[in-house]
């Protein structure tokens, strides 16, 4: 009712009702990003596209920088270009710093299991956990859930277990696993879950909460549909 009366304000002011809506876009979308933060950045694609770039040109100046090259992975493997991804890190693969390194092999294990070698990808996604059980805060094991959602949902579920031991103040780990339970058939313990995850998000710092949020509303609503 308040955006309502807001919509109206604004349309006796501008005398345009398409004016007033466009500002009544604005000024909610910078309420959420201020107080919220379920609308996606309009900013942060722009940044990381110039950083890509100038990522690129670094490395085009000078191959051997690892440093470069994880960098311009992980922003690759957050646009999902996997292959491009696996060609930056491709030439790291045989050094002697990499070897034990617990992030590389994730990212490496990630860009394979999305280009199709999953048997690969997996194998090094699970050399990162042996070097670091808690490496990202257990996000591999995340990302190996949501691989295996759709072809193995008990191997998905396990994935997910083993991500909530580790980072117990997720709600996203909740609601994924709420989903593979319903998808199991299994209704109360993908409600039980879900209801966990609301649990969590009440007692959350107020700097965590924002970042949960997106993560909330979803258990909210499957929690809602049943």
């Amino acid at each position: 009712m308040k955006i309502f009366l807001l919509f109206g304000l604004l349309w006796t002011l501008l005398g345009n009702p398409f004016l007033a809506l466009i500002v009544l876009l604005a000024v909610l979308y910078i309420l959420d990003r201020r107080f919220i933060g379920l609308t996606p950045s309009l900013l942060k694609p722009i940044r990381a596209r110039s950083r890509r770039a100038a990522l690129r040109r670094e490395i085009d100046a000078n191959p051997s920088n690892s440093g470069s090259r994880l960098e311009l992975a992980k922003l690759l493997l957050d646009r999902r270009k996997y292959g491009e991804a696996r060609r930056t890190l491709e030439p790291l693969k045989e050094t002697l710093v990499m070897e034990e390194s617990a992030e590389f092999w994730d990212d490496y294990g990630t860009s394979l299991l999305h280009t199709g070698q999953p048997q690969e990808g997996e194998a090094c996604i699970r050399k990162a956990l042996e070097l670091n059980p808690r490496v990202k805060y257990g996000q591999p094991h995340l990302r190996l859930a949501a691989y295996f959602a759709a072809s193995d949902k008990e191997k998905a579920l396990r994935e997910l277990e083993a991500f909530s031991r580790i980072q117990s103040s997720s709600c996203e780990g909740y609601y994924r696993m709420g989903r593979l339970q319903s998808e199991l058939g299994r209704s109360e313990q993908a409600k039980e879950a879900c209801e966990e995850g609301l649990r969590l998000y009440r007692m959350l710092p107020r700097y965590k909460k924002r970042q949960e949020r997106r993560w909330t509303l979803l258990c909210f609503l499957r929690k809602n549909a049943g």
